[in-house]
């Protein structure tokens, strides 16, 4: 068995740069770690840290195809976000126009969740912790 000692980062790739760095930086409120414009690939590549942790390299590149999420398909489902009150969450993510499906219950842990999603309509859950 490989002996893992944790998730190192999560990459995305944005369709419209600046709009998801704003999202996730203004709005998500992740830090910018460091920013490097990749010319000779036309892209940039964004570091991204919550609470002194790295987490997301958010990425741009020329044209990048769709990616379905809905209907669910195989392969990375979700990114979720720990929170400590879920409702204050919202009504933050609301203050930027950003809807959230309404609030869940886990049934096996009994924990409150909700479902909203990035510029790209990538998934993403607040978890209730």
């Amino acid at each position: 068995m490989l002996s893992l000692k944790g998730i190192h980062h999560i990459a995305i790739i944005a369709s419209d740069y600046e709009k998801s760095k704003h999202f996730y930086t203004e709005i998500l409120g992740f830090k910018i770690d460091s920013e490097v414009n990749r010319a000779e690939r036309k892209s940039f590549k964004l570091d991204l840290s919550l609470n002194g942790e790295y987490i997301i390299e958010l990425f741009s590149f020329p044209d990048p195809p769709r990616r379905p999420s809905r209907p669910e398909s195989t392969g990375l489902r979700h990114l979720a976000f720990k929170v400590d009150d879920i409702e204050i969450a919202i009504e933050e993510l609301l203050k930027h126009n950003v809807q959230s499906e309404p609030i869940r219950i886990d049934e096996l842990t009994g924990k409150k969740f909700t479902f909203f999603a990035d510029p790209d309509d990538l998934p993403l859950e607040l978890y209730e912790v």
